[in-house]
C-alpha cells in the first residue's frame, strides 16, 4: 500500500518539498519525478517581436535571454496552446502579451517587462538582460504561453530527484568506533559514553557508500526500507506543492490514456 510523508519543517524553504514515498517500485518514484519535471506546465516567452534593439546583442541573443526568465505562473486561468478552444490560434485564454521599452544609459531587467495580467510577472525582478549605453533602446513585444518541460527547459517548473531511504542498526558494537564516525561523509554516527550511536536526524542522509558496513565488519547493517525520499525544488513559476499535484494529475491522466488504448486491443 502507497504511503506519503512529509519530511522536513514546512517552512523550512518555500521553494523545496521533500516527502517519503514508501509501497512502491524503484520505476513509479522514477516516472513520477520525470513528469513533474516535464508534464507539469509553466509560463514562458515563446515569441517576440523587435521594434528597436541598438544593444550590443543580436536580436536572438536577447530573445533567448528573455525566453529563459521564469514567470509566476497561473494555471486556472492560462491554458495550453493544444487544449484550448482556439485550438492554439492564440486568445487570452492560452497567450499572453508582454512589453518592454528601455532606454541607455543601464542595465535592462526582468522588471522591466510589463504585462497585462498582474498574477504573471518575472520570479527574479532583478535578472539581467541586457546593457543599454547612451542612447541606445530597446523595444519590443513579446507573447508567452504554457508550455512543458519535455518540449523545452524553459518550461520545466521544477528539479525533482529522489534517493532510497534506508535503516541503519548496530548489531554489535565495533572496536573502531571513532574511525566509523570519521569516515562517514554524512556525520550519521557519533560516540557518546565510549558507544557508537547513529543520529537519528541524519539517517536520511544517508548515501549508501557502506564505509561503515565495511570498517564494521558488519557490525553495522545498512538496508534499503523499499521508500524514497523524493524532492522538488521549484524554479518559481509554482509552488512545490502544487507541481506535486499537478503532475499526479499528468501520472492518472497518462494511466487512464494507457487504458483507453488497451481496452482497443483485440
Amino acid at each position: 500500500m502507497m504511503k506519503v510523508r512529509l519530511l522536513g519543517k514546512k517552512d523550512k524553504n518555500k521553494d523545496r518539498i521533500t516527502f517519503e514515498l514508501s509501497g512502491v517500485d524503484i520505476s513509479y518514484a522514477n516516472t513520477l519525478r520525470r513528469l513533474l519535471m516535464n508534464e507539469v506546465p509553466a509560463m514562458a516567452i515563446e515569441d517576440i517581436e523587435f521594434r528597436k534593439n541598438d544593444s550590443g546583442l543580436y536580436d536572438e541573443i536577447v530573445a533567448h535571454r528573455m525566453g529563459l526568465i521564469p514567470f509566476k505562473t497561473d494555471l486556472k486561468t492560462y491554458n495550453l496552446p493544444s487544449e484550448c478552444k482556439c485550438k492554439g490560434k492564440g486568445c487570452a485564454r492560452c497567450q499572453l502579451k508582454m512589453t518592454l521599452k528601455a532606454k541607455g544609459p543601464g542595465v535592462v531587467r526582468a522588471s522591466d517587462i510589463k504585462t497585462k495580467d498582474p498574477k504573471v510577472k518575472p520570479v527574479y525582478p532583478k535578472m539581467p538582460i541586457v546593457e543599454l549605453l547612451e542612447d541606445q533602446h530597446l523595444v519590443l513585444e513579446a507573447t508567452a504561453v504554457l508550455g512543458l518541460g519535455k518540449m523545452h527547459a524553459k518550461w520545466s517548473p521544477c528539479l525533482a530527484y529522489y534517493k532510497e531511504m534506508v535503516g541503519i542498526t548496530i548489531t554489535k558494537q565495533p572496536d573502531n568506533k571513532e574511525e566509523i564516525v570519521e569516515q562517514c561523509p554524512v556525520d550519521i554516527f557519533a560516540v557518546k559514553n565510549d558507544k557508537l550511536e547513529i543520529v537519528k536526524d541524519k539517517v536520511n542522509d544517508c548515501i549508501l557508500c557502506n564505509a561503515c558496513v565495511d570498517l564494521s565488519e558488519g557490525k553495522v547493517k545498512v538496508e534499503p526500507k523499499n521508500a524514497y525520499a523524493i524532492s522538488v525544488e521549484s524554479w518559481g513559476q509554482l509552488e512545490p506543492k502544487e507541481i506535486v499535484i499537478k503532475g499526479i494529475d499528468a501520472y492518472n491522466k497518462h494511466l487512464d490514456e494507457f487504458t483507453d488504448l488497451l481496452a482497443k486491443v483485440k
